[in-house]
């Protein structure tokens, strides 16, 4: 049986970026959650995030839609929503393949 890792988490990557760098894991904990807080906040302004090599980050807005409940059978209507895009990279998803 393969006891190789499935996941690779949050955690995860705050230890591998503390080895790589030499940096405390607090010190990676506080780059990393400025990376993300900085894509999250740009994307939110509607602004198109682009990092070489790894992929795109933008909004991507759902249509106006209705659903039925299917124990009421009331029809209620959701209005367009917003949610976070990404777009892997070809070379990022060369890497994904093999």
């Amino acid at each position: 049986m393969n006891n190789k890792k499935l996941n690779f988490n949050k955690s995860d990557l705050i230890y591998s970026l503390s080895r790589k760098l030499k940096l405390a894991e607090t010190s990676a904990n506080e780059y990393l959650d400025f990376l993300l807080d900085e894509i999250i906040t740009n994307v939110a302004l509607e602004k198109k995030i682009e990092i070489r090599g790894f992929g795109v980050f933008s909004k991507k807005y759902i249509r106006p839609r209705k659903f039925i409940n299917p124990k009421t059978k009331l029809v209620s209507y959701v209005g367009e929503t917003a949610t976070i895009h990404f777009k892997p990279s070809k070379k990022l998803l060369n890497k994904s393949e093999k």
